[in-house]
């Protein structure tokens, strides 16, 4: 017997005849071997390397991908993304920029946001794919004015360091000048 987990590395099959038909012929590996039963495990995905080591490299968290909508319903979808691997989407992660939702057969940047290696699972998200150009444009724009912030600042500065500023020796000498200003006018008066 070979169990439906075992007939591929990649996809999820809900039935053997969604893989195969009765009569073909296929490649497998004996898994075990249960004596007292007289059963033989088969498995056909062992015939092949496990693809899983190389898919957490190409697909890491936070990366973007584009994938194709397969199949959908309340609770989410299936996304076909590229080496015939299947992600799935929550519903609340399927909402397009305009407020509408992804369709069937859409294709769409998707990012990953989780890899879990192994129950062999892939979530991923549409919408982060734009709520991150979003978050992204406001922290450009929030850096935009803090550096011209820092630039008027930075002008103030050097028009202040260039106006000349009274020293306690500019008020003696003004004091002094006072002085002789109001002798010389009491001079003048008498």
């Amino acid at each position: 017997m070979i169990h439906i987990s075992d007939l591929s590395w990649i996809k999820r099959y809900n039935h053997p005849s969604e893989f195969t038909k009765v009569g073909e012929k296929i490649d497998v590996a004996i898994l075990s071997i249960d004596k007292e039963n007289r059963k033989l495990a088969l498995g056909h995905k062992q015939m092949e390397e496990d693809p899983w080591n190389t898919f957490e490299t190409v697909f890491p968290i936070g990366s973007v991908h584009e994938g194709s909508v397969t199949k959908k319903d309340d609770k989410g979808a299936t996304v076909q993304l590229q080496y015939g691997l299947e992600a799935y989407a929550p519903a609340r992660h399927l909402k397009k920029e305009d407020g509408s939702t992804v369709e069937v057969d859409a294709i769409l940047p998707f990012v990953i946001i989780e890899f879990d290696r192994n129950d062999k699972r892939i979530m991923v998200s549409h919408t982060r794919v734009w709520e991150q150009g979003v978050a992204e444009e406001k922290e450009a724009a929030k850096k935009e004015a803090a550096a011209e912030g820092e630039k008027t600042k930075k002008a103030v500065k050097n028009i202040q360091s260039k106006v000349e500023k009274p020293t306690l020796g500019d008020l003696g000498a003004l004091a002094a000048l006072k002085d002789k200003l109001k002798k010389a006018e009491d001079g003048n008066e008498g």
